[in-house]
């Protein structure tokens, strides 16, 4: 039943991860933050379970991994650069206006 339960966590946070296919520089930076939440998570799960008794420090690292993961991924800025005729970079704030940003490269 444990490896079954791992297998499961596993397939989880490989899915969650996935999700973020790379397709430009917002989610190219979007799979960084999952990737790095992960870490985080996986970090801090492994701690946990070393110190909580009944979960491995296995089972923390795989739920942290999954957590920080989808955190990661969800909590980043929702941007969409563009290029203007001059070669700057913006976005579009809420108010379809243009904001730039001179020291970007897109």
């Amino acid at each position: 039943m444990r490896k079954a339960g791992m297998m499961g966590l596993a397939l989880a946070a490989s899915m969650a991860l996935g999700a973020c296919a790379s397709d430009g520089y917002r989610n190219d930076r979007q799979l960084n933050r999952a990737a790095t939440g992960a870490a985080i998570g996986a970090a801090a799960g492994a701690g946990v379970g070393a110190v909580v008794e009944g979960v491995s420090p296995v089972e923390g690292a795989v739920a942290g991994a999954v957590a920080g993961g989808v955190i990661g991924a969800v909590t980043d800025k929702d941007r969409r650069w563009y290029r203007d005729e001059r070669g700057y970079c913006y976005y579009l704030n809420s108010r379809n206006e243009r904001v730039y940003d001179r020291d970007r490269r897109c």
